[in-house]
């Protein structure tokens, strides 16, 4: 800070350094900003935002029921039915907002509960090691050996097709690799001297993982849980496809698939309605997961203009 007297005699004349105003900046502001910078992860963000909006708010706006069969048999698109009708003369635009509602729900408790139940279990084999580590490392490779898929479509056939079965049946199977990248990380950051001094102290293991651990690794969290997202959505598309994941009366986007997809050719408009929404989906969250990945990167120190 330079101070300079005013040629009148008057006060002093006060100038500030550029490097005076330059304000600290928190961890969140710049992830905030690096994730903004990424163009196509900003845009990513906006279709996934629209698309929930579209499942979870449209039907509050949309004058037709998703229960109402009083259309005729596979209407052509109209002013009253944008998409036309369905086999038994149901409003696919209103199909097509309840499946996207569904399915949304679905990969969000799939990624919920898979992101959570990995990185526990991640956490306590990095952490503990021996017999712990041992047991949970070969119980994942047993699981990761058995066709995932094949195993699901039994068990929720055998448990109903609700769509909540669906979305826990899958998470029982999606938290595999959370749980070895969780475990590769807690491996590395449990040689660091805060870890050392927490555990000298003789704080708990639940303390350490989650007061210590966790907090370090959210930013692989983070990115793979927007990546467990996209696989549920393609995962329950895939289910239902089949006809084996949610069951009428319920719907999702893979089962509004499997009821129009003999009608591609003659009525292509049923099938493509549900087909691009599963694409924007899983599209607009790997994007998204690719921005938080940048974002959390610890190497990007600099905050560009």
């Amino acid at each position: 800070m330079l101070t300079a007297g005013s040629p009148g005699g008057g006060a002093p004349v006060t100038k500030v350094s550029e490097f005076d105003s330059t304000k600290a900046r928190k961890q969140s502001t710049l992830i905030r900003q690096r994730f903004f910078r990424h163009k196509l992860a900003v845009a990513s963000l906006v279709v996934f935002l629209l698309i929930v909006a579209f499942g979870l708010l449209g039907p509050l706006f949309w004058t037709i029921s998703v229960e109402d069969a009083s259309g005729g048999r596979y209407e052509s698109p109209s002013g009253q039915h944008p998409l036309g009708t369905n086999q038994i003369g149901k409003d696919m635009l209103a199909q097509l907002m309840r499946g996207t509602r569904l399915s949304v729900q679905i990969a969000l408790v799939v990624a919920v509960v898979a992101t959570t139940v990995g990185v526990t279990l991640g956490a306590l084999a990095g952490y503990l090691r021996g017999y712990v580590d041992t047991a949970i490392s070969r119980f994942i490779d047993l699981l990761l050996i058995i066709p995932q898929i094949a195993v699901a479509a039994i068990l929720v056939n055998a448990l109903s097709g609700s769509w909540y079965v669906v979305a826990l049946v899958l998470a029982s199977f999606g938290w595999m690799s959370i749980a070895r990248i969780s475990r590769g990380e807690t491996l590395s950051l449990s040689q660091r001297e805060f870890i050392e001094a927490a555990t000298a102290s003789g704080a708990s293991t639940r303390w350490v993982i989650f007061r210590h651990l966790v907090p370090n690794m959210i930013g692989s969290i983070t990115v793979n849980a927007t990546l467990a997202v996209a696989l549920a959505v393609l995962s329950e598309a895939a289910l239902s496809f089949i006809g084996l994941g949610v069951q009428i009366p319920d719907t999702s986007l893979g089962l509004i698939i499997n009821e129009n997809y003999s009608q591609i050719t003659g009525r292509p408009w049923l099938f493509w309605g549900p087909f691009v929404i599963i694409v924007l989906l899983s599209l607009a969250v790997n994007f998204i997961g690719d921005g938080l990945r940048d974002a959390f990167d610890p190497r990007q120190t600099k905050v560009r203009a």
